[in-house]
């Protein structure tokens, strides 16, 4: 068996494909599409939980999903040019809400 080197594999930390996953979508023109997230660095990244419950327990129990293998997922987002998946992820950040901008302070 020919060893991979870490070049060459994208997430050489992954000892194996995460299976079967339950994917978070939102509603598009054309259907559902996958949700892009983004990590705490800032960098996009793919969303995936090992279970239903877990998902309901970051997103909310509102949050429409899809099962789609691991290699699958990839393949979806990667001509995206998203590269990165989280498997399982135990945080996320509300959506920025509406922003009011403060009123001018003139010197006098």
């Amino acid at each position: 068996m020919t060893e991979l080197r870490y070049d060459e594999d994208p997430e050489p930390s992954d000892p194996f494909p995460a299976g079967p996953l339950y994917v978070p979508v939102r509603p598009g023109p054309f259907g559902y599409a996958a949700r892009i997230f983004r990590t705490p660095l800032g960098d996009r990244t793919a969303v995936g939980f090992t279970s239903a419950h877990r998902l309901a327990a970051t997103l909310g129990a509102g949050q429409a999903w899809i099962r789609l293998a691991e290699p699958a997922l990839r393949a979806l987002t990667a001509p995206l040019g998203v590269t990165v998946l989280t498997v399982d992820p135990q945080f996320t950040a509300p959506a920025p809400g509406p922003v009011s901008v403060p009123a001018p302070v003139f010197a006098t």
